[in-house]
């Protein structure tokens, strides 16, 4: 028997021994549709799975078993089994199973993000906790923030004064980076006017594209020697600058922390205090503080950018929103005052329409998958360990059962409720829940609501080339962040 005809006998002895495994798996997993051999569900999830997981859950039930490739899958569709999942069951979840691309960037398995619970994750969530995102360091770094928007209001008049068009999403990611990199290090990375920008935006952009795209090395295991598509390829080149750019920015600091005892009390100065505790040990070392550190970023950016740009866009295209919006703006604050990162628990209706655009924007449809680590029962079901679950967020802020009107954008629905997305209400689930909660829901929540509101507090904004707010291109393009598919284009004007 040559090579070749081994290679497809093996293939078809290990599809026949799977989808034998896969039958007896079965009669105890949740119910779902019936898939083709070898590729099981993957056509009919097709390229919007946010969507059609959430059409098939009407068929099938709030919590679904579907068949990606090799990979047995369950679906959450409700708040209540969303609930099972994150709260009542969340030890059991705490897994991840790492998608292909990720393995690409070094040291990949000390990350927060995709380590499966156990004690570095517990050290590395306690330090985030207890040391980085607490109240008291937010606060201190408040005023360095505050300068951060200083900067974009600059940027932004500037450009006014010039007529110029300005890309919203270009320009919420510089000033987020700027504000993340002060944070972090104290300092800028790079200008806002700059190009690199662009660079960087785009770096970050095609981690997240690559992470989030569909891999075959994922649904077909035998397949990652050979990375069939490229991913792991390209996405180590974007792994590879990022880790460079702060390896730099430790490395430099470390030699000014060895001359000097002055500390700057920023995020950094915490993860290499935290480091040198940890000294000779295991628990907490110079490549997991790069590694968090990137993790921050990648995780940071991109979503806060995604989520701004659709609330500037909801905002254009709902005129009356942005009327409301402005009026609270110069009531609570007044016009040409200088207006603060603490001033935003002033202005609920703003508050309001971030949370709106979340909720209908769901940057994370799917959110991270969790996966089994024990056989666990749900509902007269058993999930196997090593079983790969998603929690359909998307669907959950779109079900008609929780929310009136759920398709509209309507910022008062917050205004006369408690719902909340900090993980307890689980109809809205931007920052998922549970012990796998966004460490910097925190930060993240004060950035975007001050960027917002210093967007509409200094200027008024404009479509260009006479676009109507109802003309406007409001659909989006799944990938791990569910970004606009069109940029948003706006024009700024100063208010007087």
């Amino acid at each position: 028997m040559d090579s070749y005809t081994l290679a497809i006998f093996t293939l078809i002895l290990l599809i026949c021994i799977h989808g034998l495994f896969s039958l007896k798996k079965r009669k105890r997993l949740p119910p779902g549709p019936r898939g083709l051999p070898i590729v099981g569900n993957l056509l009919a999830i097709g390229a919007r799975p946010h969507e059609s997981l959430t059409k098939l859950a009407k068929i099938h039930g709030p919590l679904m078993t579907i068949q990606l490739g090799f990979n047995t899958t369950v679906v959450a569709t409700s708040a209540e089994m969303a609930r099972e999942i994150l709260q009542k069951n969340d030890q059991a979840f705490l897994g991840r199973p790492i998608p292909h691309a990720v393995t690409a960037e070094h040291n990949y398995e000390l990350s927060m993000a995709w380590l499966s619970g156990g004690p570095k994750w517990r050290s590395l969530r306690k330090i985030c906790n207890s040391q980085v995102f607490t109240p008291q360091r937010l606060d201190a770094l408040q005023g360095l923030r505050n300068q951060m928007m200083d900067g974009m209001i600059k940027s932004i008049t500037e450009a006014s004064e010039a007529k110029e068009h300005i890309n919203i999403g270009r320009l919420v990611f510089g000033t987020t980076l700027n504000l993340l990199s002060n944070s972090m290090f104290s300092v800028d990375i790079l200008d806002t006017k700059s190009n690199a920008i662009q660079e960087l935006k785009q770096l970050i952009g095609k981690i997240m594209e690559l992470s989030g795209k569909p891999n075959l090395s994922d649904f077909f295991p035998f397949l990652k020697p050979f990375d069939p598509q490229g991913i792991k390829l390209e996405i180590k080149i974007s792994y590879d600058h990022m880790h460079s750019l702060l390896d730099e920015i430790v490395g430099q600091r470390l030699k000014r922390r060895k001359s000097s005892l002055e500390r700057y009390g920023d995020f950094l100065d915490v993860l290499l205090d935290q480091s040198q505790e940890y000294c000779g040990s295991e628990d907490f070392s110079h490549e997991d503080v790069i590694i968090l550190l990137s993790d921050l970023f990648i995780g940071g950016t991109d979503t806060t950018t995604t989520t701004l740009e659709w609330a500037m866009a909801e905002l254009l295209h709902n005129p009356h929103i942005m009327a409301k919006a402005k009026q609270e703006l110069v009531e609570k604050i007044g016009i040409g005052k200088t207006m603060e990162e603490k001033d935003v628990i002033r202005l609920p209706y703003l508050q309001s329409v971030l949370k709106e655009t979340m909720r209908l924007h769901m940057t994370a449809p799917l959110l991270l998958p969790h996966r089994a680590e024990i056989d666990t029962e749900i509902c007269g079901y058993t999930i196997p360990k090593h079983t790969q679950v998603f929690v359909n967020a998307w669907a959950l802020a779109r079900d008609p059962q929780y929310w009136d009107d759920p398709t509209e954008f309507l910022p008062e629905r917050f205004m006369k409720s408690e719902v909340d997305f900090r993980g307890t209400n689980f109809q809205f689930l931007p920052f998922s829940s549970g012990r796998r909660i966004c460490p910097g829901l925190a930060l993240g929540v004060r950035m975007m609501s001050s960027l917002l509101a210093s967007l509409f507090h200094h200027f008024d904004w404009q479509l260009p080339n006479g676009l109507e707010p109802k003309a406007m291109d409001m659909t989006d393009r799944f990938g791990t962040t569910l970004q606009k598919a069109t940029p948003l284009i706006a024009i700024p004007l100063v208010v007087e």
